[in-house]
């Protein structure tokens, strides 16, 4: 077991860094109601919760708005985004925002994201990198599966991950901005999810589930009239491999305007930057 420890924290450095780095020089609602009995949701929570990734792509696409809060040594930092995503092409675009320097001084300016199954694109990214440019990030090499890399979860990931759902229970119901929606709480397992996600997602699921510090991913679900998520929140743990500290990191996803336009193009491999990018390894070339 220590050696298995010791493996994860080696390999969780790499994620650590970019994501620390995204938040360098950074320190940085739902509606209340009485959980009334529901019958359906109390009977088959698994069952709503392996389906709501399948309802995300029945929606087509969506607006998002994302939060990761960070903690570590007594700092806590919260990187917001906001965007659209298409699940049924499986790309996505945030414009992610980092907060501002404990002086009060803008901080980096924002960063745009696009998300897809293999890749993760930043621009605006870090020191180095011209100002026209991308870097590209194969996900495959990430030992989080970009769960926390990019400063935001992939939402669809996120939907996919609760496939690997093993105990969860049915709290009730409440209201989410005027919705009605069915609160889950349970605990998904990373390796379980990883053999039942889409071909996609498979091998990003499976590299988190072996680099973070444990498999075991408690959530909080809120679920619509039609199994679509409207709040995530899931807390994730991992070894930082350079401070020696578990990192704990809590992500949440709020999703709304169910079919919203999501006209996402990927750069052109000569708008990718292949340097490197202080603080992080080599950037992948296109």
């Amino acid at each position: 077991m220590d050696r298995r420890q010791h493996r994860r924290a080696g390999r969780t450095g790499a994620a650590t860094v970019i994501l620390l780095g995204l938040a360098a020089g950074a320190c940085g609602c739902w509606g209340s109601g009485a959980a009334a009995e529901d019958v359906t949701g109390a009977d088959d929570p698994l069952g709503a919760l392996h389906r709501a990734a399948r309802a995300l792509r029945d929606a087509g696409s969506s607006k998002a708005g994302t939060s990761m809060e960070m903690a570590t040594g007594g700092t806590r930092v919260t990187i917001r985004g906001r965007g659209v995503y298409d699940y049924r092409r499986r790309l996505g675009r945030l414009t992610v925002m980092l907060p501002a320097d404990p002086t009060g001084a803008a901080g980096h300016r924002p960063i745009t994201e696009l998300l897809t199954p293999d890749a993760l694109y930043m621009k605006n990214r870090g020191a180095g990198v011209p100002a026209d440019k991308w870097v590209r990030v194969e996900t495959a090499t990430l030992t989080d599966g970009n769960l926390v890399t990019g400063g935001a979860t992939d939402p669809y990931v996120a939907a996919e991950l609760l496939r690997g759902a093993r105990e969860a229970t049915f709290v009730g119901r409440t209201e989410l901005a005027g919705t009605a929606v069915r609160h889950y709480r349970g605990t998904a397992d990373l390796g379980h999810a990883a053999r039942y996600a889409s071909a996609g997602n498979r091998a990003a699921l499976a590299a988190a589930a072996k680099g973070f510090a444990t498999a075991r991913v408690p959530f909080d679900a809120y679920l619509d009239d039609q199994g679509r998520i409207r709040k995530l929140r899931q807390r994730f743990s991992f070894s930082n491999g350079h401070a020696k500290a578990t990192v704990a990191v809590a992500s949440t996803l709020l999703l709304y305007g169910f079919g919203a336009p999501a006209d996402i193009r990927l750069p052109a491999p000569a708008d990718i930057y292949t340097g490197r990018v202080a603080g992080d390894e080599p950037a992948e070339s296109g």
